[in-house]
């Protein structure tokens, strides 16, 4: 297959995904922040479901009475560290009850319930949906940060070819976001380590990436970014339903599902939207491309291709979430998938790929310094000057991490053999 780059937009006009064959990745490494305190105490766990066993991916696992967090791997596994002892866990899922975790050594197994909450007449929530999410917008500047605020994250990138993976991408990142008054056009991403692996066969040169995945905590919070849907409500081109309430963290969620409700020249989008019932944050956003159009989907994401390329997009989503800590709400998980097939000069012989991106927000940090445009990871950039070594078992050090699944270990070592 010929060397191939493609540039696409996702999930909105003003946001842009580059799509790359290279014969391999690599990982861009810029200078690291040096940590005040080291985070000596660590936990390991596994989450599952109390009812059934199965085992939970993308359970938000903090510190009590801490900033450090991480969510579990798609196994239900977990690691958390904190620079003090950790006495207790609070780990909340969706469609499930949180649960305060007592933490008596170095490893726990935690069961959680599925959400039963009877809910009386008063909580049964009626009127109009399109008149919470304007009531939502409009208490953003009483519900997220009004400071500049520096985070931490770590963000790992996926790639599969067929259902095998051919790239892992990982990395710690910091992001540094002004006031949720103010457009995010200043806020930066800085990678402060990294490291790759991918496939050497002739055959998985198809390799595909995100225009500058690490920057998703800048480009993809919705709340903040409010060109990525909102003006699209304020066009009338959603309609919106009330959805059955649901708890988040115990907290009762208006749950409003939207949908296209006219045409417009670039895909609109299907999805779901959490909205706190009694402080009005948006607690979770859930995106997913309307694809009843696919050559208009193709047209948005496809800026250039090589001819005899045939490019059929099959799935555009993204969730993200926002985690209140002290009557404000920080970002706290994004996540955003991409299904395609590829058919080289039309032969006939779809090959699939599915990538994966996701970034967990691991602690705030203090102070919120800047981040200088010498050390910035721009949209776009490629991680691909300065490979970290992946075979390297101290390379995360005091970093909170998502810990490998058991699905990724086993393709880090199908990828290292090949």
């Amino acid at each position: 297959m010929k060397n191939l780059r493609i540039a696409c937009i996702a999930f909105s006009r003003h946001v842009k995904f580059i799509l790359f064959v290279l014969a391999a990745l690599a990982a861009a490494e810029v200078w690291a922040q040096t940590d005040s305190l080291r985070l000596a105490y660590s936990v390991s766990g596994k989450v599952s479901d109390a009812r059934t066993g199965k085992e939970l991916p993308a359970v938000n696992i903090r510190v009590s009475g801490r900033q450090y967090a991480t969510v579990s791997n798609a196994d239900g596994v977990f690691v958390i560290k904190s620079d003090a002892p950790i006495r207790e866990l609070v780990i909340s899922h969706l469609g499930y009850k949180t649960v305060r975790q007592a933490v008596a050594g170095g490893e726990v197994s935690v069961r959680l319930t599925p959400d039963k909450y009877l809910l009386d007449a008063s909580s049964i929530v009626s009127g109009d949906p399109l008149e919470i999410i304007r009531s939502a917008r409009k208490a953003i500047s009483g519900n997220y940060p009004l400071q500049a605020e520096l985070l931490r994250g770590f963000y790992r990138e996926t790639l599969q070819k067929r259902g095998r993976y051919i790239s892992v991408t990982e990395a710690v990142i910091r992001t540094h976001k002004s006031s949720y008054l103010i457009p995010g056009y200043h806020d930066r991403t800085a990678v402060d380590k990294s490291r790759i692996i991918v496939s050497q066969r002739r055959r998985d040169t198809l390799s595909v990436k995100m225009k500058g995945g690490p920057t998703l905590p800048v480009t993809m919070d919705a709340v903040k970014k409010h060109q990525l849907l909102w003006l699209d409500f304020d066009r009338n081109l959603y309609s919106c339903e009330m959805g059955h309430p649901e708890y988040i963290d115990d907290r009762l969620q208006f749950v409003i599902h939207i949908s296209p409700a006219s045409e417009a020249d670039y895909p609109l989008y299907n999805g779901t939207l959490y909205i706190d019932r009694e402080t009005l944050a948006f607690t979770r956003i859930e995106l997913s491309t309307d694809m009843s159009d696919p050559d208009k989907v193709t047209s948005l994401l496809l800026v250039r291709k090589p001819k005899g390329l045939r490019f059929i997009p099959k799935e555009v989503s993204f969730a993200m979430s926002y985690r209140p800590d002290g009557g404000t709400s920080r970002l706290e998980y994004l996540r955003a998938t991409m299904s395609f097939d590829c058919d080289w000069k039309k032969r006939g012989m779809l090959t699939s790929y599915r990538l994966v991106n996701e970034t967990v927000i691991t602690d705030v940090l203090t102070p919120a310094v800047p981040i200088s445009p010498e050390e910035q990871f721009r949209s776009s950039d490629i991680m691909t000057d300065k490979a970290g070594e992946f075979l390297d078992p101290a390379f995360w050090e005091d970093y909170n991490i998502i810990a490998p699944s058991e699905s990724l270990e086993h393709a880090v070592g199908r990828l290292r053999r090949d």
